[in-house]
C-alpha cells in the first residue's frame, strides 16, 4: 500500500490522459511472441549470444521459477542478467539491437498504418497496443515500433543504473496482470503509475468501451485478456503460424470459448486476418451511431426525471 507521502507525490504528477471525442476508437491489442513474430524474441539472437542452446535456456528458467516460487517472467529476466555477465553489456541499446533483428510474420511491417488508414476512411480512430510478457526494449527496437506503430507498449522491462546498464526488473508482465492494461486503455489512463485508472467512469464517458476492443493472441497466456474482452462484447482473435499449419492452440481456445475467431498470422492485405479486422471496424462505425442515440435518449430521460 502507498503511504500518505507517496499519494501526495502522485497527486502532484501530471499524467497525460486521453479523452473521448466525437469519433469512436477501436483499440487493437496484440501479444508479441508467436503473434507478431514466429518465435520468442529472446531466442532470435540473445540466447545464442550468451552461448546457450535455446531449449536449455528456457528449461533452466522454468526450473529456477519452480524451485523458488518465482514468477516465470522474473525468472527469465534474472537469467538474462546472470548470463550476460562477462559476455555482453546488457543495456537498452543492446536489447534494441536484438529487437531490430526479430523476424516478423508476413505483412506486419505495414499492417499498423494500413489498418489505421482504413479506420480513418470509416470515421473510426484505430490505435494499436502491445501487451506482452516479452521485453519492451526489444519490442521498441523492431521496425514497426521505430516507425511509431504503437500507441503504447506494455511489456516487461529492466531498471537501468546511472551507467545505463540493466540491473533489476522494472516491470514484469505475466498472463494475469496483462488485464490491467485493458482497463487503462478503456479509460485513456495509459501511464502505468497513474492512479486514475481506479476512478469511476460512466459507461458513456469511457474512451474505448470494451465492445470496441480487439485482442489478438496465440496461446493460453492470452486467455485472461481474451476472456475479459469477450465478456464485455469485444472481439478476440487467435492466430497460428501458417507455415506449420498447427491449429492445436486455437482449437483449444475456441473449444473453451476464449476466442471468437481464428486465422493464420498473416497480416498482408487481403488475408483472412485483414478481412476480420476490417469487418470489426465496419461494425464499430455502425454500432457506435446506435450507441450515441442510446446515450442521448438516456441523458434526456434522466434530466426529465430529475426535474420532476
Amino acid at each position: 500500500m502507498r503511504n500518505k507521502q507517496e499519494e501526495q507525490l502522485l497527486e502532484k504528477d501530471t499524467f497525460v490522459r486521453k479523452y473521448k471525442t466525437g469519433e469512436p476508437v477501436v483499440a487493437i491489442c496484440y501479444d508479441f511472441d508467436k503473434t507478431l513474430s514466429p518465435d520468442d524474441m529472446q531466442a532470435q539472437g540473445y540466447i545464442q549470444s550468451v552461448g546457450y542452446d535455446v531449449p536449455k535456456f528456457w528449461e533452466e528458467c522454468t526450473r529456477l521459477a519452480r524451485e523458488n516460487d518465482m514468477d516465470q517472467n522474473l525468472a527469465y529476466m534474472y537469467k538474462m542478467l546472470q548470463e550476460s555477465e562477462g559476455k555482453l553489456i546488457l543495456n537498452r541499446k543492446t536489447l534494441e539491437e536484438y529487437g531490430s533483428k526479430v523476424k516478423l510474420f508476413p505483412g506486419v511491417e505495414d499492417w499498423f498504418e494500413r489498418i489505421r488508414a482504413y479506420g480513418k476512411q470509416k470515421g473510426v480512430i484505430v490505435e494499436h497496443y502491445i501487451i506482452s510478457s516479452g521485453l519492451k526494449e526489444m519490442i521498441e527496437g523492431t521496425i514497426p515500433a521505430r516507425n511509431g506503430a504503437f500507441e503504447k507498449v506494455y511489456a516487461s522491462c529492466f531498471y537501468y543504473d546511472d551507467k545505463g546498464v540493466a540491473r533489476w526488473p522494472a516491470q514484469a508482465v505475466n498472463y494475469t496482470n496483462k488485464t490491467q492494461f485493458l482497463f487503462r486503455i478503456e479509460k485513456g489512463v495509459l501511464d502505468i503509475n497513474d492512479p486514475g485508472v481506479n476512478d469511476y467512469c460512466a459507461p458513456e464517458d469511457r474512451r474505448v468501451p470494451f465492445r470496441n476492443f480487439v485482442y489478438i493472441g496465440d496461446s493460453d497466456t492470452d486467455v485472461p485478456c481474451m476472456r475479459l474482452v469477450n465478456a464485455y462484447g469485444g472481439h478476440s482473435i487467435g492466430v497460428y503460424n501458417d507455415e506449420t499449419g498447427d491449429k492445436t492452440k486455437v482449437y483449444k481456445m475456441m473449444y473453451a470459448n476464449r476466442i471468437k475467431y481464428f486465422a493464420a498470422a498473416n497480416y498482408e492485405e487481403g488475408s483472412e486476418l485483414d478481412f476480420l479486422v476490417k469487418c470489426i471496424i465496419d461494425r464499430t462505425a455502425s454500432n457506435e451511431k446506435l450507441e450515441n442515440f442510446h446515450y442521448k435518449d438516456k441523458k434526456e430521460f434522466t434530466a426529465k426525471m430529475n426535474n420532476k
